[in-house]
């Protein structure tokens, strides 16, 4: 027999009258002790070439030209044609807006 889902339902002729019981583990469900053990095992486990103390990060900054500004919101360097609001000497950008 095919049942139309999208059908409003009777007035109470679907259900039972029975109050569904109060919700519980599952029959004959165990702890998952399986997840403590992974839980302990990531704490210990070192990752290749993580240790990236010694390491110096170079970054190339190149100064904001002659039609870009910055938005006071975002905090983003936008082109002007990105521009939507000029309050004063706050620039705001459209993403912004």
């Amino acid at each position: 027999m095919s049942v139309d889902f999208d059908r409003p339902r009777d007035d109470d002729s679907d259900r039972s009258g029975e109050e569904p019981g109060p919700l519980g583990r599952g029959r004959g469900a165990e702890p998952d002790t399986e997840l403590d053990d992974r839980e302990d095992t990531a704490e210990t486990m070192d990752l290749p070439g993580a240790d990236l103390s010694g390491e110096e990060l170079g970054v190339r900054v190149v100064p904001m030209k002659r039609d870009e500004f910055t938005c006071s919101r975002c905090f983003l360097v936008h082109h002007r044609s990105q521009l939507a609001r000029h309050e004063g000497d706050r620039l705001i950008c459209r993403d912004c807006v």
